[in-house]
């Protein structure tokens, strides 16, 4: 029996107070309840006027200064104007408010020491509450004020405020955490934002058939190939076998699109004139935004698209250009009908066809909760101490979330809501922390840092119970070539709310991809390859964003490298693979021991069970089902009360081998030297020796049942086959029931009736002829 993880290593049920507090029962009553209320101070600077000139010229160049404690964020500043507008929001977290006075001051940007303009004071007693989804506060003029407190000549509209991380004002607001960070880039860096994948499509080009090739050397026969080209993806057909100057293949080429397109599909005649040798026939573009688009299993028309070749010749002492204008015909569309897979589909969070016309109503909505953190691990070194900062990313679907940095903390507080539609409940959300590596901008540089990732947490929402909020901490757990290392915990809540149930029942009989997938499959290597691009181009797109979502941390959330060879991860599937057929072998087991007589009165139990079924036959599949709803009802007082989350001893992570997490961690190709090479090709050919002894065996088994009646052991054959022709008279004239019973009664027969050597049916099989003596 495996042993349960380490206690550090499980999930713990936590009692957050969620919502300020407006709990009932399980049901919440605020609209912004899955996160404990944080309260903030907020500053928003609108514009100033009549500012006074500090110089000759009578200009001033003015920014605003918000100070509150040690606490203190800057406006930008403008340049000779009086007159300025800056709309900036400031919001100081009350946790770390250590003042009872706010101060607004004006300053005139200098080269040497900034001047002093003019300041509003505020006393924060006096400051008022606002709770969405109150209308925002209104900003006023106030007359500043100078050192002495005497009127000075200038006025700034302001509005202060109290409120709480749902205030709209929120996620744009420069935040008292960010104290420590300096420069417009760095800030955008640490805002929360929302992101959306690009709407990818399968692009499938039928290359049917070319007709007027002009190929340089007539004397030869051509062997020609297409080969297409979109953005980075370069696919090729095989050589034509109809070696000829109107080829034909009649070949599926399948690409990944991105909307918008921005890259058109190139395509290239080729003729393979020597071994490493081509010569170009021809080219032509196509823009994909004039492409059919298919939405159902329904060709499209196809099309002839001329390709063009240009020759430079010589003339005397002139170039010449000649245009050779040969056909393609081809069958070119962008399949609606797909859903276009950029994660595993073992934990995909979105299954539906790219065609929003084939998209389904939604069955309800989730909403998640990313309270806070605890127990980070320091992620690298400031001013020679450990530090993190931490921020969270969550995928569903089409839409990325990704939360607030919070600087230089071991426990962050995000307290962040956010809400996705949900179309299919067989699907899994994924929740990442990272560590901002960004903040000065030494991670924008080629070969600058990246992104640390500090853990990620899967839930499938089909272990949800609807209107329920969960709030757990999850451990944070990540694989490093030392070992597994918990790097943390993540609290969050989460609550999964089914708009109908009826809808919801009937996703269970639907197939779990569109039905593109089942009429016109595509192959697993097709599939592999298409999904490799897919998340290629999400990652490269989201990248682009501003602030972006860097590619480490899009590929970490799609598990890019989760198809390549792992020791640990292929000895976790078989433990896997042994762990479904344990049931059966326990039954096995059971049966053995009936037969055996270890209990005798439940093997007389059993044999009056079988002699009822055998009399009434009618009753058997009844009485499996009752039998089954018997055990899931049973089974109900231990269902499972918690989300799944990440098991190290299922992984296999906490007993893997060194060697092979550092296999599992190396590069492709690999960078190891060859010693190590060599000694892990050796143990990769041992493994796959016991897997080939293991098929050559089912392989055997397999030829000896077609050996019954292929006469190559004429023998054997012609026995079976007399026993074959007894067999049916004796059942033709006795009834089943009785031959069913007298089998039951031998089957299970008591010890003293057996023999130790194998029975006579199984050695007559064993001496089968098989084809292993045809091997070489």
């Amino acid at each position: 029996m495996q042993r349960p993880p380490p206690e550090d290593f499980l999930l713990k049920e936590t009692k957050p107070h969620l919502g300020g507090g407006k709990i009932s029962g399980d049901k919440l009553t605020s609209t912004y309840d899955l996160v404990e209320q944080m309260q903030y101070l907020y500053v928003r600077v609108v514009k100033a006027k009549e500012l006074p000139s500090k110089d000759v010229t009578g200009s001033c160049d003015p920014y605003v200064e918000v100070k509150l404690g040690n606490y203190k964020g800057t406006t930008r500043h403008f340049e000779k104007k009086t007159n300025p507008e800056w709309s900036q929001v400031f919001a100081f977290s009350k946790d770390r408010i250590q003042a009872s006075i706010l101060e607004v001051t004006v300053k005139d940007k200098d080269v040497v020491k900034d001047d002093f303009i003019g300041r509003v004071w505020f006393d924060l007693n006096e400051i008022p509450k606002r709770v969405p989804p109150d209308s925002p506060l209104a900003p006023q003029w106030y007359r500043l004020e100078d050192r002495k407190g005497d009127k000075a000549k200038g006025e700034l509209m302001l509005a202060v405020w109290m409120g709480t991380q749902a205030d709209e004002a929120f996620p744009e607001a420069w935040h008292s955490d960010a104290a420590t960070v300096s420069g417009t880039d760095a800030l955008a860096n640490i805002r929360s934002k929302v992101y959306l994948s690009p709407k990818l499509w399968y692009l499938r080009v039928n290359v049917i058939e070319a007709q007027d090739l002009q190929p340089s050397d007539k004397g030869r026969f051509p062997e020609v190939y297409v080969k297409a080209i979109l953005g980075n993806q370069t696919l090729r057909t095989r050589i034509s076998q109809s070696r000829s100057i109107n080829p034909m293949w009649n070949e599926d080429l399948m690409f990944v699109a991105a909307e918008p397109f921005e890259e058109p599909l190139i395509l290239s005649v080729e003729d393979r004139v020597a071994p490493n040798k081509e010569e170009l026939l021809g080219k032509c573009v196509i823009p994909l935004h004039l492409m059919d688009r298919r939405l159902d299993h329904k060709p499209v028309n196809t099309r002839w698209f001329n390709i063009e070749k240009h020759v430079v010749i010589m003339e005397g002492d002139k170039k010449k250009e000649i245009k050779f204008a040969s056909r393609i015909h081809m069958r070119v569309c962008l399949e609606g009908g797909y859903h276009v897979l950029d994660e595993s589909t073992h934990y995909s969070s979105d299954l539906r066809p790219t065609a929003k016309q084939l998209w389904k109503s939604s069955i309800g909505v989730l909403e998640v909760g990313i309270l806070n953190a605890s127990g980070l691990m320091p992620m690298k070194t400031s001013n020679g101490r450990g530090t993190t900062d931490a921020y969270c990313v969550a995928k569903y679907g089409q839409k990325w979330v990704r939360t607030r940095t919070i600087i230089d903390s071991f426990a962050p507080r995000w307290n962040e809501q956010y809400t996705w539609e949900v179309f299919d409940p067989c699907t899994v959300i994924t929740i990442g922390v990272f560590d901002n590596c960004h903040l000065h901008g030494g991670g924008d540089k080629p070969g600058g840092q990246r992104d640390s990732k500090i853990g990620k947490v899967r839930i499938r929402l089909s272990t949800l119970e609807t209107d329920r909020v969960y709030t757990h901490s999850y451990p944070l757990l990540v694989l490093h070539p030392t070992g597994v290392k918990k790097m943390g915990e993540i609290q969050l809540a989460v609550r999964f709310t089914c708009s109908s149930l009826l809808n919801m029942m009937h996703m269970y009989s639907n197939p779990l991809l569109p039905k593109m997938h089942y009429i016109h499959p595509l192959t697993v290597s097709q599939l592999d390859s298409l999904r490799h691009q897919a998340t290629q181009i999400v990652s490269m797109r989201l990248s682009r964003a501003e602030p972006p979502l860097r590619k480490e941390v899009v590929e970490y959330m799609l598990d890019v490298g989760s198809h390549m060879w792992s020791m640990r991860r292929s000895k976790a599937n078989f433990f896997r693979i042994m762990g479904v057929l344990s049931g059966l072998i326990a039954v096995g087991k059971w049966f053995d021991q009936i037969c055996n007589w270890k209990n005798p009165i439940t093997t007389v139990l059993i044999h009056i069970l079988f002699i009822i079924l055998v009399m009434y036959p009618e009753l058997i599949l009844p009485t499996i089902f009752l039998y089954l709803f018997l055990i899931g009802i049973w089974y109900y007082r231990w269902r499972p009360r918690h989300p799944p989350h990440m098991d190290t001893r299922l992984s296999h992570a906490d007993s893997a081998h060194p060697d092979e997490l550092d296999e599992e961690f190396d590069t492709f190709p690999t960078t190891r030297p060859s010693d190590i090479v060599r000694m892990r090709y050796d143990r990769l050919r041992s493994i796959a020796g016991r897997i080939q002894t293991v098929v050559g065996d089912l392989a055997t088994q397999g030829e000896r049942l077609q050996s019954l009646l292929s006469w190559r052991d004429p023998r054997a054959t012609a026995l079976f086959v007399i026993f074959c022709l007894i067999a049916a008279i004796v059942l033709y004239v006795t009834p089943f029931q009785v031959v069913a019973l007298l089998s039951g009664i031998y089957v299970l027969r008591h010890p003293r009736f057996r023999h130790k050597l194998p029975s006579v049916p199984l050695n007559f099989f064993r001496r089968l002829p098989a084809r292993t003596d045809c091997m070489l």
